[in-house]
């Protein structure tokens, strides 16, 4: 595709493990509280499921709304995610400041449905209240070469949520090395605000090493067009330790630019306990 002429699309993956082996061992020194309260401040909380509802919904939004009243010194989730019907009821329950309203869309998870559909489902999330969408490219079509369509519906979905924030999955865990690289240049070439790993409804999630090619692809982008992406690893991240690395990454690649929520968040609402347990000190705590 002529946009993606002037990037090299390889990726030299024995460069990539031995960077990758140096950050992780760098990720042990940022074991202290102002890390993890950082990563706390970029969690996405999340729940896509079929069994949410309203209440569930209203349950999460409570425990978001009086999370600084019980942790005065903790800062608080960047967003609350989930269904494009269920974000209504965020609008509704949700009273924190400076919480981002987030609704997946465009057929997500599997991205299989007619584009027109996927532009109004996103276009409705986004005036039912929901300032950031994440989609999920059509995968099939990518692998199939497709590369035009990937780009034309990405940049369609675009212009029709407006302001609100474009988050494109790659679900790099049917990817290869190269793939991931080029899906994330041809997801920013077509005007994604983020470039997220996974939908966490695959085999395969988010891998320390997609987050590096895809870190390298945004600092690529960015020094040819001047413009800032976000990127968002989500699905399996479980562990603080794991966080840690992606974290380090994140520093090490793109730098202290990128390490707040308006460009780094993660997927991982069970990481979220975790991270206050690591603040506190206290394993028992078992807030969200």
């Amino acid at each position: 595709m002529k946009i993606l002429q002037d990037y090299n699309l390889s990726v030299d993956e024995h460069k990539l493990k031995t960077n990758l082996d140096k950050i992780k061992q760098a990720s042990k020194t940022l074991q202290n509280t102002e890390v993890y309260n950082r990563i706390l401040n970029i969690i996405d909380l999340t729940t896509l499921t079929e069994m949410d509802n309203e209440l569930k919904i209203q349950d999460m939004c409570e425990k978001v709304n009086d999370f600084n009243t019980k942790f005065t010194h903790i800062s608080n989730v960047a967003a609350i995610c989930v269904y494009p019907s269920m974000v209504p009821y965020v609008k509704k329950h949700l009273k924190a400041e400076k919480i981002n309203i987030a609704s997946v869309g465009g057929g997500f998870p599997a991205s299989q449905t007619f584009t027109l559909i996927k532009i109004d489902e996103c276009k409705m999330a986004v005036d039912a209240g929901a300032n950031e969408v994440d989609i999920v490219i059509p995968v099939g079509e990518f692998l199939a070469g497709n590369d035009n369509l990937v780009f034309e519906e990405t940049k369609k979905i675009k212009a029709a949520i407006g302001k609100a924030h474009l988050k494109v999955i790659l679900e790099t865990g049917d990817l290869n090395a190269e793939q991931i690289r080029k899906a994330s240049l041809l997801a920013m070439e077509a005007g994604a605000d983020f470039i997220k790993t996974s939908t966490g409804k695959v085999a395969v999630s988010a891998t320390h090493e997609a987050m590096y090619i895809m870190s390298e692809a945004i600092k690529d982008y960015y020094q040819k067009t001047g413009r800032k992406v976000g990127i968002k690893p989500a699905g399996g991240i479980r562990e603080v330790d794991d966080a840690l690395v992606y974290y380090s990454i994140v520093e090490k690649v793109l730098g202290e630019d990128w390490l707040n929520n308006e460009l780094f968040r993660i997927g991982a609402s069970s990481l979220a306990n975790k991270v206050i347990q690591a603040i506190e000190t206290d394993e028992s705590i078992k807030y969200f």
